[in-house]
């Protein structure tokens, strides 16, 4: 940032924004009829320590949409406004048209890793829909007039510990989600946890970056292949990962025009969902699938590829 940038009224002080994070760490995506690349934006640094003021930390954890013909900010939406957990908003945001009220919007959706789920209009970057979709974030006092989480200053890492759900992994990481336009349902993997943050260092000077806490896990709440009604943000249904401390499955998500959702379900196999209701259809035990499953034509047949560790899997769909 340079004196006089917007955003830079949300720091303590120039520098401060200079240093201050929000690199993108994960591609966006292009829409060639507005001319949008919407991207999210990293967490702000010191992440867990004073220093940076009590202000928003402009652009960290944001949907950034940027004009590809001018190089210009159309719109910015702050999923974590002053994230104090490594929460960022690197998440792969899906690009659908869909009718509100009768009128056909072109929208944008991204489940965050701090546990929340948010749609917008992906022309103006108006709120749609915004949702809790983590069983247990417990760090949001409520939400603003934008529809973005209000944190709770309880919440954040304390001298004492605080328990906060989730963990700075997150209800999702990086792991790209899924929409389907026949189900008119969107895909994720939700991870729910319990994490103890504590403040080892108040000084922003030894304690930079993802410096001065120490994090404890100490529970864990499920992990499920959620499917969420987009426009409304409300959850349609979960199924179930295996249960394993810190959460099970978290893979990518594929999902088919022959009503298929294909994931890693954390247990060491690679499953195919039914994209409706979610119930389990066929599986293949070939370890961690954390990518998402790809699928392709060729020469006649459908292939699903999978890759495993430094392996390759590849399926025949008959």
């Amino acid at each position: 940032m340079n004196a006089g940038d917007p955003g830079l009224d949300t720091w303590p002080s120039l520098d401060a924004a200079r240093h201050g994070g929000a690199q993108p760490w994960m591609p966006g995506a292009y829409d060639p009829e507005t001319k949008l690349y919407i991207f999210g934006t990293g967490n702000p640094t010191p992440a867990y320590t004073v220093g940076r003021g009590e202000g928003d930390n402009l652009f960290t954890c944001s949907l950034v949409a940027v004009n590809v013909e001018t190089g210009k900010m159309a719109w910015y939406y702050q999923t974590s406004p002053h994230d104090m957990h490594d929460w960022d908003s690197a998440q792969t945001p899906v690009l659908f048209d869909a009718r509100i009220d009768g009128r056909l919007r072109k929208l944008v959706s991204t489940a965050a890793r701090n546990g929340y789920f948010f749609t917008l209009d992906r022309v103006t970057g108006e709120p749609v829909a915004t949702e809790q979709y983590g069983k247990f974030t417990n760090w949001v006092k409520g939400e603003d007039k934008k529809g973005q989480p209000v944190r709770d200053p309880e919440k954040d890492p304390s001298i004492g510990g605080s328990i906060v759900s989730p963990p700075a992994g997150g209800t999702i990481n990086w792991q790209p989600p899924a929409y389907n336009p026949d189900t008119g349902l969107f895909y994720v993997a939700e991870h729910n946890a319990y994490s103890i943050f504590y403040l080892t260092d108040i000084d922003p000077r030894g304690s930079m970056g993802l410096g001065g806490k120490e994090e404890v896990r100490v529970g864990n709440g499920g992990s499920f292949l959620t499917a969420i009604e987009p426009k409304t943000g409300k959850i349609a249904w979960r199924r179930e990962f295996p249960s394993v401390f810190g959460g099970g499955g978290g893979g990518g998500m594929l999902t088919t025009a022959g009503g298929l959702v294909f994931t890693g379900d954390g247990g060491g196999n690679l499953v195919a969902y039914d994209a409706a209701r979610g119930t389990p259809l066929w599986h293949s035990r070939i370890g961690e699938v954390t990518n998402p499953p790809q699928t392709y034509l060729l020469d006649g047949h459908q292939y699903l590829i999978a890759a495993v560790g430094d392996t390759l899997y590849a399926f025949t769909l008959y």
